[in-house]
């Protein structure tokens, strides 16, 4: 039977099994083969903290989201087209986000009276087709997915449980069929990963191919779908990850600034894959400690920064915790250090596999004394890498650590990057101090030449970085208060209060060289603003579309430095007569905004582990534009008139 071909411009999968399944891996390769197609995409994997939680329950659920398009897109979706559930778990903890009439394909196999039991269902729903029921509400597709690949993988002798292993690439093989996916990088990909067991590669290749042809063959989807390629700017792609673009930008800007990368780190979820790969690095010049805790591995990195290295740790937020008394200690020494926040769900241990934006306020504030730090934060994975570059700039031009704020969302999910060409790259000059920077002159005129290890340049106020042993220029360092200038112990009430204030007027100018923001407001007219930071951007800009799309006028602004904020961030405020602020926490931006400008913004809060969504998103900036009101406008006599 013909086949029918529909087109498409987007379209929402979600993967989803017990965490045993290969969801991950699933949808990381329907992914690289929709990169390889040329679809716009961005994904969200979503998995359990426990490394193997308990089998068939809802807390063991592990899910991948892929949202591929011919078009530009922003998020990886608020709710999937397609759910591919493997079993009761995956079903009933995903259907929830499922719209009526989208489709549903689920594994049959594992619908026992145990496995629906552990996952809360009385009766089995496959069974039900009355009103209400999944048959009748959705699209719905019931396939024993592990029966078929157990068959079809059988000639290779592997035992049932092994073979059943091979579901995840039947599943992928179906709908790899079903959107037109290419298969050759998974091919490619199986074949170089299970090199080593022969019997697994072709069994996995073999249950591939087999979900392929069972789309093709079978009468029970006589649709196949076409996405086609996205209109993207000339250049060469990659599909890229957040922690994968943050390492990337971390090697570039020590080929860009000349310095050796260290990087001083303990593994931490969902910070550790940056450390995994810097270590792949070495040729580079990018030396990596795994240390046997947080504190080591910051002070290591610290460490490295004095002897003339880009000192670099990374960590999540109760590592931040734990690293804050020698943040203070960079703080004092004035030295360059990347601190990366790979934000997640807290307090303490939290939800460390879920995403969260709830460390803006430690980051600002969370050390003792006056401490300030700039704060960077990437608005996607691909800009991911150049938010590492920009806080390597800052941290090496103006002598001081440099919080960066990824969070989850950004590391675990991904989207094509253009990879730059090295010209577009900046380069940064440490400017190293090579020799003495004071001049004495006594009273008989006899000149006498020092080094000073506070003396500032007078455009960023940045103090000399002076490499130990390089004759002419030793000085000592720590933690007790710096005298002006000369850098020697000081306990002096009037050089501690300037010498304060000097540590913050560095940073404020940092604002200097940070361009004009870019404000997205297309009609001009609008009097509600959106205001967001890190990994809000997608969401947020996808809600913007929506209401634009409906014929209403909004403005949107994204932060990439929060401190100092941009200088032109508290006139473009006051342009607007209404600002909300979305944010994954109780409103910590909000709670800045406010301090600094005086403007009564509008929360939009979310603390649920999970992405904003921009459909609910939208509605209340709809709502928002509605309570603001009408457009002030002038009429051919002067007087003021509402025109909607």
């Amino acid at each position: 039977m013909a086949k029918q071909v529909q087109q498409l411009d987007r379209v929402i999968i979600r993967f989803a099994g017990d965490s045993g399944d290969g969801m991950q891996l699933t949808g990381d390769r329907f992914t690289q083969e929709s990169a390889a197609f040329g679809n716009d995409l961005a994904t969200f994997p979503n998995f359990p903290a426990e490394i193997r939680a308990p089998q068939g329950t809802l807390p063991g659920v592990s899910s991948f989201q892929v949202h591929f398009a011919d078009h530009d897109i922003l998020t990886a979706g608020d709710a999937p087209d397609v759910l591919v559930a493997m079993n009761p778990a995956a079903l009933k903890a995903n259907l929830a986000d499922m719209v009526p009439g989208t489709a549903i394909i689920v594994d049959s196999h594992d619908f026992s009276g145990r496995n629906l039991a552990k996952a809360g269902y009385e009766s089995n729903p496959l069974d039900d087709d009355g009103p209400g029921s999944l048959a009748a509400t959705y699209n719905l597709s019931v396939l024993d997915l592990t029966g078929m690949t157990v068959e079809a993988v059988k000639e290779f002798g592997l035992s049932r449980k092994d073979a059943a292993r091979a579901k995840n690439m039947f599943a992928l093989g179906l709908l790899s069929w079903m959107y037109g996916r290419p298969t050759e990088t998974t091919i490619d990909f199986l074949t170089a990963r299970f090199a080593k067991a022969p019997d697994i590669r072709d069994a996995n290749i073999t249950a591939f191919k087999a979900g392929w042809n069972f789309g093709e063959t079978t009468e029970a989807f006589v649709v196949q779908y076409e996405i086609k390629p996205a209109a993207m700017p000339v250049g060469t792609y990659r599909n890229i990850s957040g922690n994968l673009a943050l390492a990337y930008g971390l090697v570039a800007g020590g080929v860009q600034t000349g310095l050796p990368v260290f990087l001083g780190s303990y593994p931490i979820t969902p910070a550790s894959d940056i450390l995994h790969e810097l270590s792949k690095h070495k040729r580079f010049g990018v030396t990596t400690f795994q240390a046997e805790d947080e504190i080591a591995g910051i002070g290591a990195a610290l460490g490295a920064s004095f002897a003339g290295a880009l000192g670099i740790t990374t960590t999540s937020g109760p590592g931040i915790a734990l690293k804050s008394e020698t943040i203070g200690l960079a703080v004092m020494t004035e030295l360059p250090l990347v601190i990366i926040d790979v934000q997640r769900g807290g307090p303490s241990t939290g939800l460390p596999t879920k995403t969260e934006q709830a460390d803006l306020l430690q980051a600002m504030f969370g050390r003792n004394g006056e401490a300030p730090v700039p704060i960077v934060a990437p608005q996607s994975p691909g800009d991911c890498f150049s938010a590492a570059l920009e806080a390597v700039r800052i941290a090496v031009t103006y002598r001081t650590p440099v919080m960066l704020l990824s969070d989850g969302y950004l590391a675990n999910g991904s989207e094509p990057w253009r990879i730059p060409e090295i010209s577009e790259l900046p380069t940064v000059d440490p400017a190293f101090a090579t020799g003495p920077n004071k001049v004495s002159v006594a009273d008989d005129g006899t000149e006498t030449h020092t080094f000073w290890p506070y003396l500032r340049d007078e455009e960023t106020l940045a103090r000399p970085w002076a490499i130990p042993g390089t004759p002419g220029i030793e000085h000592r360092i720590g933690g007790l208060e710096k005298g002006d200038g000369h850098g020697n112990i000081s306990y002096d009430p009037a050089n501690h209060d300037y010498m304060v204030r000097i540590r913050q007027a560095k940073v404020d100018r940092i604002a200097e060289s940070l361009p004009p923001l870019e404000v997205d407001d297309p009609s001009g007219r609008a009097r509600v603003l959106v205001l967001g930071w890190g990994s809000t951007y997608g969401p947020i800009g996808a809600a913007c579309r929506r209401v634009r799309k409906d014929g209403l006028d909004v403005a949107q602004v994204h932060l990439r430095h929060l401190n100092p904020f941009p200088k032109d961030l508290g006139e473009i405020l006051k342009r607007y007569d209404a600002v909300m602020i979305p944010e994954m926490n109780l409103g910590q931006l909000s709670l800045l905004i406010r301090a600094k400008y005086l403007v009564d913004v509008v929360g939009y809060n979310q603390v649920n582990g999970m992405p904003l969504k921009a459909a609910e998103l939208a509605e209340a900036i709809t709502d928002l534009i509605a309570h603001t009101g009408p457009v002030p406008t002038t009429d051919a006599t002067g007087e003021m008139e509402a025109v909607k």
